[in-house]
């Protein structure tokens, strides 16, 4: 009672101002593209943003991304090991909390309502209160710290990058109203045991390097980092309807006029060559990789679809992580697990990168640029010509299990799905329920489960239904 009364109190005798965006926080717009800073100095030195999409002066923009696809454009160029660009979405509250907590009079106009899948405890009004109690503040940064509050809910990362790495990520939350914002304490925050808290903090991440496919994504590879790109990421229902389950989320990447489709794990005998993130593909690369499985104890991808469905707000922001120096999006993570391990390399930065304050200090003119925001349709917010990619070599010190073939190295599979010879026909790989099994650029199976017909949703994806 004694620290709900104190952070009610200081919230009634504090008020919230309005901000200068570009000299302060660093952030500007231009046309249709926002530019977030890493370090601005002036009166006080500031570290690192986040904003909000905004349908109104007094409400978050709302979106139910199931059956849709969510497209935007973005320049990583200059960002380096240690910072993350972060586009995600968070089941908010579309009035930032103002209705809902007397002691909130600020609401979304405000930026209040902040909630996310690590709980965070650094935010310094919950619930219409200050998060004053055993407020501890960072060493080094005068702004931040931690209180005894945090503020989850469910979390669809759909972009967290820099120029080395890049993941997408669903985190779900056993939160009130399927993952909605819901006040934290103690061991419900996640603290002191990571995993037993009521969201998921690792969530199921693809992220090209950590599986296996070393030549995609980085400075002057496939998916060139030192060149704006398209990213478009697609939410596939088993009913094809914003109301269905969700089984399926896609991704891939529009760049100098071509569409590159997402690339496929690279541990044969240890992994099927997955390209998305599917609820199979989750709970094999969990038991691969020997991750600890929260996401499946918070209801997986089937939760995270029921939490999508009631509305998220988009969040576009820049940071720095004075938890894990961000090694766990662009190094080798834990630091002390053989790199050579399946799952452990996510990125080629070294292990003692990433701490902020050198890279504050090293890269204080680090920023993204996001722009060209679309939503839409699935197959509705991109154009280009579709290319296929060539196998990858394998990861270094990685050797398939016994008995395991190898594809080549270098070869290039059919970019068209070809009927088998009537002589001496090969077995034909068998697509799952749901999953995809023709469109433009698409070379995984194309024969589909039994009691289900591949059918064509549009002319990039065909799915088995």
């Amino acid at each position: 009672m004694h620290s709900q009364r104190l952070g009610t109190q200081c919230a009634s005798r504090c008020a919230l101002e309005g901000a200068n965006y570009t000299q302060t926080y660093g952030i500007s717009t231009s046309g249709n593209a926002l530019t977030l800073k890493f370090v601005t100095r002036g009166e006080n030195t500031n570290i690192g943003s986040r904003v909000y999409l905004m349908a109104s002066e007094s409400r978050y923009q709302m979106f139910n991304l199931l059956n849709k696809e969510f497209t935007f454009d973005v320049d990583v160029s200059k960002l380096p090991c240690g910072i993350n660009g972060a586009l995600y979405f968070v089941q908010m509250d579309e009035d930032g909390g103002m209705s809902k907590h007397s002691g909130n009079k600020a609401g979304a106009k405000y930026g209040t309502g902040y909630c996310d899948s690590q709980c965070p405890r650094d935010i310094k009004y919950i619930n219409g209160e200050a998060n004053v109690e055993g407020w501890n503040p960072s060493p080094n940064d005068t702004n931040a710290g931690t209180g005894g509050f945090g503020t989850c809910c469910a979390e669809m990362d759909i972009w967290e990058a820099n120029s080395i790495a890049t993941a997408y990520t669903p985190h779900p939350c056993q939160t009130n109203n399927d993952g909605g914002q819901q006040r934290c304490t103690g061991q419900q925050c996640g603290t002191p045991i990571r995993h037993d808290g009521i969201c998921d903090p690792d969530g199921c991440d693809f992220n090209s390097f950590r599986m296996g496919d070393r030549t995609f994504y980085g400075s002057g590879l496939t998916v060139d980092t030192t060149k704006k790109m398209t990213v478009v990421t697609q939410f596939i229902t088993d009913n094809n309807s914003t109301t269905g389950n969700l089984v399926d989320i896609r991704r891939l990447y529009v760049q100098d006029g071509r569409v590159i489709p997402n690339s496929k794990v690279n541990f044969p005998g240890l992994l099927e060559p997955f390209d998305s993130l599917s609820q199979k593909f989750c709970d094999d690369a969990k038991r691969a990789f020997e991750d600890a499985t929260s996401f499946q104890k918070q209801g997986g991808l089937v939760h995270m679809g029921r939490s999508l469905a009631k509305g998220h707000v988009l969040v576009l922001s820049i940071w720095d992580d004075h938890t894990a120096n961000m090694l766990w999006l662009d190094s080798s993570y834990p630091v002390s697990a053989d790199p050579a391990k399946p799952g452990i390399a996510r990125g080629t930065c070294p292990t003692d990168s990433g701490d902020p304050k050198q890279v504050e200090a090293d890269h204080p003119d680090a920023q993204v640029i996001y722009s060209n925001i679309k939503f839409g349709d699935i197959g509705s917010t991109y154009s280009g010509t579709p290319i296929t990619l060539p196998q990858p070599p394998l990861p270094p010190g990685y050797n398939p299990p016994s008995g395991t073939s190898t594809p080549p190295t270098g070869t290039t599979p059919s970019s068209t799905p070809t009927n088998p010879s009537t002589t001496n026909p090969a077995p034909a790989a068998t697509q799952t329920k749901y999953g995809q099994c023709a469109g433009v650029g698409y070379t995984g199976p194309t024969q589909c489960a039994a009691g289900t017909v591949c059918t064509q949703i549009n002319q990039f994806y065909s799915q088995c239904v």
